[in-house]
């Protein structure tokens, strides 16, 4: 059976409208796939859905689907997206109404059950929603559907759902399963993996990647087996390369074992080959059987937010902040107050800019009206009676509420895992019947892939203080108020790799990572070993608080968390430079 070319066209809410019809236009693709939901998407859908309870979705994909559904029909390509977000139901009737204004006879299907608010399972949740596996939208693609939509599911779910329909997998075929889960979880995010937001992407300009045109989406092809090869449309931006690969793949991971609803898959399997310009093969990956529980993306309000920013500029800077803070601090009524300044430029500034940091007070409460007036106003008050050069850098703002995310899990049987086909019939999903905990519990040591100390790799000898990315690549993001961290060595053909490989894992044990990253300093990490990648994955529990919408920290996504890390200064054993 031939490979199913399944194309992504979103990797949040707010990447470019165009790009559906790019990928349908581009080049043959059997189904074109979207993610939209972000743990941060869905605390904004559920906001949306306090003003208008018939929201809840990506209104945008309703513009992308209105402005391509006939030139996909007319080329058979499926359509497959979670844009549904709080409301599956409503987008697919949104979508049928597109569907009928054009005067197109497309069967338009939904998966629900993701949803758990009505159940009333943890305290306060705005959003409550359990990661659904790939099984519901496999069905509805048999049964014929051309637009999938869903909840949550996860976002591999997408790319899953179609390799299982075209494949005829069964739910025990594990390794394929798990093949397609790191397929899709390579495409999820668009362009990451085709040269966006990666630390590499000075070596595809100098190789001569089109760079200066928009960055083409990937394709995953998957085969059979759940192999795959990872390329995008020829004439497009950007590059696939090992490297573009591994960094969506080190994106957001936890331990060596990605737990997906429909299979547990070994990361520490996974092997890369360049197979031609713009392909990446992915083989070798391996399965076992899913967990017992699934896992929930819980939203609660956490109050609200507000700040000011102040510009401290020339001589005194520390005097001057001290003093705006001691003229302001007992004014405040906010629950909680919170000081970030930008660190002072030292040197003859030839610049204002240059001469300037940042001092920004941000202000949390339960309720709005600490932070209204009272927040702003006594800022504003002290412009003429407070340090010399004061400026903000912005007119008073209005607070703006936040919302607290955390992870929960449930057993199975509190979700009804629901496919409402193109005919209006219901089909309940069934369970797994097997799951690692009683199969192969082995598989969830948390010890798993752990850095081992002492790590077994030669003394340093002579060495050199050079930035860390010298010919080591990161990526970095956020779970939660978890910070991830991958690093890995950069595939430049070097035959000094393995002995660079093993010098990475060997000098990152957690002293080294607080050493790097003091923020860390009194936090729980892990350091897993991925040798197949070259790669190590740094885990930072707490490093981001309460999660973005909460979180105070300048970077509250960690997505500069890994280019600040290559940027530091180590000791580089002068034979792998």
């Amino acid at each position: 059976m031939n490979p199913l070319r399944i194309a992504n066209c979103s990797g949040f809410y707010g990447d470019r409208l165009s790009a559906l019809r790019e990928q349908i236009e581009g080049g043959d693709v059997d189904v074109v796939t979207g993610d939209y939901l972000a743990e941060l998407t869905m605390l904004i859908l559920g906001m949306d859905t306090l003003r208008d309870a018939d929201l809840g979705y990506a209104r945008t994909f309703v513009r992308q689907v209105e402005d391509t559904l006939g030139l996909a029909l007319d080329k058979g390509v499926k359509i497959v997206s979670n844009a549904g977000g709080l409301n599956p139901a409503g987008l697919a009737d949104k979508l049928r109404e597109v569907a009928a204004r054009l005067g197109l006879d497309a069967k338009i299907a939904h998966v629900e059950g993701d949803d758990l608010r009505s159940a009333n399972l943890f305290d306060g949740a705005l959003t409550a929603n359990a990661y659904l596996g790939a099984f519901g939208i496999a069905s509805a693609l048999t049964r014929g559907a051309d637009v999938v939509v869903t909840g949550r599911v996860t976002d591999a779910s997408v790319v899953v759902g179609p390799a299982i329909a075209h494949h005829g997998w069964t739910p025990t075929e594990y390794d394929a399963l798990a093949g397609a889960v790191v397929a899709g979880h390579v495409i999820e995010c668009g362009t990451q993996a085709t040269g966006g937001n990666f630390s590499g992407f000075t070596d595809l300009f100098r190789a001569g990647a089109p760079m200066d045109k928009p960055l083409g989406f990937p394709i995953a092809e998957i085969a059979a087996d759940g192999s795959s090869v990872i390329t995008k449309h020829e004439g497009t931006g950007g590059a696939v390369t090992i490297d573009t690969v591994t960094a969506q793949l080190l994106y957001e991971i936890q331990t060596t074992r990605y737990l997906n609803p429909d299979v547990t898959t070994r990361l520490d399997s996974i092997q890369l080959s360049q197979q031609g310009p713009d392909r990446v093969q992915i083989t070798g990956v391996t399965g076992t059987a899913p967990s017992e529980k699934l896992k929930v993306a819980v939203n609660t309000l956490g109050g609200y937010r507000n700040q000011v920013e102040f510009v401290l500029t020339g001589l005194d800077i520390e005097a001057k902040a001290a003093w705006v803070r001691s003229q302001l601090d007992d004014q405040f009524t906010a629950a909680e107050i919170a000081w970030i300044q930008t660190p002072a430029r030292t040197g003859d500034a030839d610049t204002e800019e240059g001469a300037s940091v940042l001092l920004r007070c941000i202000g949390k409460d339960p309720a709005a009206g600490p932070l209204g007036k009272p927040f702003t106003g006594p800022a504003v008050e002290i412009a003429l009676a407070s340090y010399p050069g004061f400026t903000m850098t912005t007119p008073p703002q209005k607070p703006s509420p936040f919302g607290i995310y955390r992870p929960e899990y449930v057993d199975r049987s509190a979700v009804q895992h629901t496919v409402v086909h193109a005919d209006g019939t219901r089909e309940v999903i069934a369970d797994p019947t097997e799951f690692v905990e009683q199969v192969a519990p082995e598989e969830l040591d948390p010890t798993l892939g752990l850095r081992p100390s002492p790590y077994p790799a030669p003394t340093d000898t002579m060495t050199r203080r050079m930035p860390l990315g010298t010919f080591v690549h990161a990526r970095s993001g956020d779970k939660g108020g978890n910070a991830n961290l991958g690093l890995w060595v950069k595939n430049d053909g070097s035959p000094k790799y393995a002995d660079r490989v093993q010098w990475l894992a060997k000098m990152f044990n957690p002293r080294k990572v607080r050493e790097l990253v003091p923020e860390a300093k009194d936090l729980d990490l892990e350091v897993f070993v991925l040798p197949n990648l070259g790669a190590i994955n740094i885990v930072i529990h707490g490093l981001l608080g309460d999660g973005v919408a909460a979180s105070t920290r300048f970077d509250p996504q960690a997505k500069g968390l890994g280019e600040w890390v290559r940027s530091r200064i180590v000791h580089i054993q002068e034979g792998l430079v």
